[in-house]
């Protein structure tokens, strides 16, 4: 069973493939890395000289409030057992950060299953096991969660596959909302892509109220271990094209 060629990153394809790629996977994957390195350098510039869209955006308040419900609270208790502090504050970071980009694009998400998808996108990778993607893990763990929860089969494939595709590099609206501000919330918060959209006191918020730990150290070794676990995997070819350990570390935050 081979899937659809657009199916990369998405649970099934983790399922079936273990988040092995394939050559074409890897060659179809770095146009869309180029594009957001291109994307991060304009944008971090527009920051350096004080023309960046985020000085003049406005945020809500409401929207980046984090949901209480059952999935939100069993999501937290998973996750502050199996996280170190560093990637728990990384992941309510992630929450946050997406929740603002969500607001700003006026993005209609469903906030429950996005906090939850924060909580556990990286729960597989402490501690990972086996030949898998350490995705393949964070959403196992999920999908637990989320039935444990009530959580319908829908709601739990969309958190999965959130969880999943979000370090593929291109997430796009066409993968939904939850899946997008996923990836986007993540990507800001790791190497800064889109940072230059908020709000300054947005960032600099959710940094006091989740500081961050040494998480640029941390997550980097984490990676490395990663990506030599799991050579073929999305990990090893962030590290090999894209010079994600420079990224991590030009990230426009402290630590």
């Amino acid at each position: 069973m081979t899937g659809s060629p657009d199916d990369l990153g998405t649970h099934t394809w983790v399922e079936r493939t273990g988040g092995l790629l394939t050559g074409a996977e890897r060659r179809g994957l770095l146009r869309p890395l180029a594009s957001a390195h291109v994307t991060n350098a304009v944008g971090r510039l527009s920051m350096l000289v004080g023309v960046n869209t985020g000085r003049r955006a406005r945020v809500a308040a409401d929207r980046l409030r984090p949901p209480d419900s059952a999935l939100t609270r069993a999501a937290e208790t998973e996750a502050r057992r199996r996280l170190t502090p560093a990637l728990l504050n990384h992941s309510y970071r992630t929450f946050a950060f997406a929740s603002a980009l969500g607001a700003l694009e006026n993005l209609d998400v469903d906030r429950e299953v996005l906090l939850a998808a924060a909580l556990l996108h990286d729960v597989g990778l402490v501690g990972p096991v086996g030949g898998a993607d350490f995705t393949r893990a964070s959403e196992q763990i999920a999908r637990d969660v989320a039935e444990d929860a009530g959580l319908s089969t829908a709601a739990t494939n969309t958190m999965r596959t959130a969880i999943t595709l979000h370090y593929s590099p291109g997430v796009t609206r066409a993968q939904g909302p939850v899946a997008y501000l996923l990836s986007a919330g993540a990507g800001l918060d790791v190497i800064g892509l889109r940072s230059w959209q908020l709000p300054p006191d947005i960032l600099a918020a959710a940094i006091a109220e989740f500081p961050r730990l040494g998480f640029k150290r941390e997550f980097a070794a984490a990676f490395r271990t990663e990506a030599a676990r799991v050579p073929r995997g999305r990990a090893a070819f962030l590290r090999r094209y894209g010079a994600f350990d420079l990224a991590i570390k030009a990230a426009p935050f402290r630590g």
